[in-house]
């Protein structure tokens, strides 16, 4: 799931004044060509993307709220097309993959920031985005550690172009490798960064990759509780007064739909339905993503931070890809 609306909106330029009639019109004309069935999740994100970059975007507050509750919301209702058994089965066959990449992660992307001299702050956050899912670990780490609004920025805005990038090339490369749904669905979970993103090349991919993924995805989220406890000890020496993250609930009802499903079999006559309003959900999502992005948001992705998050990124998709693709898991 991703928070990186709200980094980079607090980095754009803004008057204070609201938006003239016409940019509003325009913004809401280019939201449905974009966001509707006839489109797609990568053309949404780049939509929006390429709105805020011309300084078009609207409703910036409003766009970060939304994106925020419906990536959640698309979650849940997701639930109610996976029977309780098929997700714990998942998770628990998933579990040595996950815990095997995050810590994998943490530890590379710690000693790159090292080499590198990102900068404390910098190099955590950046290497939590990539460890488990983008702007909404950056935020939460963030608040652990009491990092800086300049930090977050700069670690939100290189995981989310990295995260732009992903969202285009991972499908393809998945094609052209000859991958399976289950295959690609476990490989984009963990090379994806936002739960938005992972629903947008998924969906692309297959039904049974979007679950796939789906899954593997909620099985990183539930670590950024941990990692954000760990990292807040570790940057404050145990300070009691740091904020604690917020536990991502939304994955509690996750499984209570998926036990609505369960004790409902019925359920399955609406599968299209879900499938179809959720996929809708996320690339909407992604658009309103994209809108958040700035210029000013840009040229404070510092090169040291972007190379650290690009090879960090590099070495998790690739040896993710690897396991996968020989059949380790």
């Amino acid at each position: 799931m991703s928070n990186s609306s709200r980094i980079l909106a607090q980095n754009s330029k803004s008057s204070g004044e609201p938006s003239p009639t016409w940019k509003i019109i325009l913004f809401a004309v280019v939201l449905v060509a974009f966001s509707g069935p006839w489109s797609r999740a990568d053309v949404a994100l780049v939509a929006g993307i390429a709105l805020a970059i011309c300084g078009l975007s609207s409703f910036a507050k409003q766009s970060e709220t939304a994106s925020k509750w419906l990536i959640q919301a698309c979650v849940v209702v997701l639930g109610l097309r996976l029977d309780l058994s098929v997700v714990m089965h998942s998770a628990i066959e998933g579990l040595a993959l996950a815990a095997g990449t995050i810590i994998g992660a943490v530890v590379i992307g710690l000693f790159l920031g090292k080499i590198l001299k990102c900068g404390r702050e910098v190099s955590t956050l950046v290497t939590s985005g990539t460890a488990i899912c983008g702007g909404s670990a950056i935020v939460a780490v963030g608040a652990a550690i009491t990092a800086s609004t300049s930090a977050m920025a700069v670690a939100t805005g290189a995981i989310f172009i990295l995260n732009a990038v992903g969202l285009w090339t991972l499908p393809m490369i998945g094609h052209l490798l000859g991958l399976t749904e289950v295959q690609f669905g476990q490989w984009v979970g963990v090379a994806l960064h936002d739960i938005a993103s992972v629903g947008g090349a998924s969906s692309s991919y297959g039904p049974v990759a979007f679950d796939t993924a789906t899954i593997v995805k909620l099985t990183r989220v539930v670590w950024i509780f941990p990692l954000a406890l760990l990292a807040g000890q570790w940057m404050r020496h145990g300070d009691a007064s740091a904020a604690k993250p917020a536990f991502p609930w939304f994955i509690i009802a996750f499984l209570v739909a998926s036990g609505v499903r369960t004790l409902f079999p019925q359920l399955k006559l609406i599968e299209a339905d879900v499938i179809s309003g959720s996929g809708l959900g996320f690339q909407l999502a992604l658009f309103l993503i994209g809108s958040g992005l700035s210029r000013a948001a840009i040229k404070k992705v510092g090169w040291r931070a972007f190379v650290q998050a690009t090879v960090l990124w590099i070495i998790v998709a690739a040896a993710s890809l690897g396991v996968i693709y020989w059949g380790v898991v």
